[in-house]
């Protein structure tokens, strides 16, 4: 069975949790991180250097960094079809899990951490930042059905993750139309039970 490493508030581990949801994969979870500390264990650092969530066990595979874990995962479960079949339809898929880990994922980092500084330059500065990438993926969705193209993939559930914390924040928020009509797509899909109850924060 798979064994996931991570505490269920973190952003990155709730990828892995939907993307299992979307598989029927079952796995066990050992809390990690955060309140419960242990990433600087010597056990815990055999198998991820970098110290940080997720980390998962597959047999004998052992991954880390949430986005390769996402295509780790539809490639090893083909069904249902998380990642495309195509080389040109994979680098699209590929292009917008980099710039969510990236350009969306930094931006929305430095959001959660200057909450705390509710309306000074530094939370209003992150705000606007992260705005513009939403604004981007808008953009982008007025004329696609998902993240990547017409079928749903991994890039929807890691910038879902993404729009999920985002909009659950008590900020103001451009009117972003395509934004809207994707993620309430989202929220309809079965597997999306799997984080929606969980903590953002």
């Amino acid at each position: 069975m798979l064994t996931l490493w991570g505490r269920a508030n973190s952003s990155n581990v709730q990828k892995i949790i939907w993307a299992c949801a979307e598989i029927g994969l079952s796995f066990d979870r050992i809390d990690l991180g955060g309140p419960f500390g242990g990433l600087d264990d010597p056990t815990y650092l055999a198998m991820n250097p970098n110290g940080r969530i997720p980390t998962i066990k597959d047999g004998d595979v052992v991954l880390w960094e949430s986005n390769a874990i996402l295509r780790y995962l539809a490639a090893r479960h083909p069904q249902p079809l998380l990642l495309p079949a195509t080389l040109a339809a994979r680098g699209v898929v590929d292009q917008w899990l980099d710039w969510q880990m990236v350009s969306l994922g930094i931006g929305l980092r430095d959001v959660m951490q200057t909450r705390s500084q509710a309306g000074s330059p530094a939370a209003q500065a992150a705000e606007t930042q992260v705005a513009g990438q939403f604004t981007l993926l808008d953009a982008r969705l007025a004329g696609s059905t998902h993240v990547a193209g017409d079928d749903f993939t991994i890039a929807d559930i890691a910038a879902g993750i993404s729009a999920h914390r985002w909009l659950a924040l008590p900020i103001d928020r451009p009117a972003l139309p395509a934004l809207s009509r994707w993620y309430t797509g989202l929220r309809a899909r079965p597997a999306f039970a799997a984080v929606a109850a969980l903590p953002t924060r």
